[in-house]
């Protein structure tokens, strides 16, 4: 099959300290794009100057400022821009294998069936916040069932007549925007478990967040955008579950039950092993680089991380169903 012409899109927003990672390996791909498209949301940094410095360096680079334009707005406004059949999208603060691009083009182009292609991301790390970090929140590649794997829009490739498809992104959702992108990709090849094939090797190396506090406004933020789009419900109703019904119930009997007191710290103990033991296998895979001690003190990270993430996720869930309900009603009375 011929070669096809390929946009690669971004949208960014205050990046000038990280989107040169992202430049930097767009230069070095080994199939080169025919285009780059960004959607700058207004930045109050340098971050479109550092952008259009790369115009000798990027074939056909465009860089289209959009003050106030959320992720969903900035990637429509990128993907309309841009003049390729074929779309592929990434983030800003990631750096992409060398290799990207050309393994997330290749379904397009040696002949199989692709209405989109999903890539993968894996965490690049630095020291043992991020390790632990990295190990509590981010999947590996083989925990993925490529059947049911909903990309991420950081390494993504689809048809743009797709992308026209289904609407483009949810333009009034400001987080999980890709979740429902797929979904609606998803649903345009109904007789497939997934429209989109799997390609692993097409990899973005992402950094997971340095602090707990920026982690807490990021899940804070997710959770939120759960909530505005309705998803999830039984994994939110889980969580809600735990920390208001089973964790006081194992306290109360630990410090005050009537009798054998020893099993709600046996309950206790193991509520601890399986909420940490997912995050603590993939410790042992990343956390070759660390010591000893460091390794330690990782495992010790993984609990806090997890408790941080969840009381996010529990305070952003209801702010996001609340504007939902007052979105609805004001549909309603319009």
């Amino acid at each position: 099959m011929a070669r096809l012409s390929v946009s690669v899109i971004a949208t960014v927003y205050n990046e000038g300290t990280a989107i040169t990672r992202l430049l930097d390996s767009l230069v070095a791909q080994s199939r080169q794009p025919d285009e780059v498209v960004i959607c700058d949301g207004g930045s109050t940094d340098d971050t479109a100057e550092i952008a259009r410095a790369y115009a000798d360096r990027l074939p056909n680079l465009r860089v289209i400022v959009e003050p106030g334009a959320n992720i969903s707005r900035g990637r429509n406004v990128a993907i309309g821009a841009a003049q390729g059949p074929i779309i592929a999208a990434t983030d800003a603060g990631v750096r992409l294998d060398i290799g990207w691009l050309a393994q997330l083009t290749a379904p397009f182009e040696d002949g199989r069936d692709a209405t989109a292609v999903a890539g993968f991301f894996l965490p690049d790390v630095q020291g043992v916040f991020e390790t632990a970090m990295a190990a509590t929140v981010l999947p590996l590649i083989d925990e993925i069932d490529p059947d049911s794997f909903l990309p991420s829009s950081r390494s993504v490739a689809f048809h743009k007549n797709v992308w026209e498809q289904a609407g483009g992104y949810p333009e009034w959702l400001d987080y999980c925007e890709d979740l429902l992108f797929d979904f609606a990709v998803n649903a345009q090849r109904p007789d497939n478990p997934t429209a989109f094939v799997w390609q692993p090797d097409a990899l973005v190396y992402f950094r997971p967040r340095s602090s707990l506090s920026a982690f807490a406004a990021q899940y804070y933020r997710y959770a939120r955008g759960d909530g505005k789009a309705d998803l999830w419900r039984k994994r939110h109703a889980i969580r809600y579950a735990t920390y208001f019904v089973a964790l006081p119930a194992l306290l109360g009997h630990a410090f005050w039950g009537f009798f054998a007191r020893w099993l709600g710290w046996v309950g206790l103990l193991v509520g601890l092993i399986v909420y940490c033991l997912h995050p603590w296998q993939r410790l042992a895979k990343l956390g070759g680089n660390l010591s000893a001690r460091e390794w330690i003190e990782a495992a010790a990270l993984v609990p806090v991380i997890r408790a941080v993430g969840d009381v996010a996720k529990m305070a952003g869930y209801p702010a996001g169903l609340l504007w939902r309900w007052r979105r609805r009603d004001e549909e309603m009375k319009g």
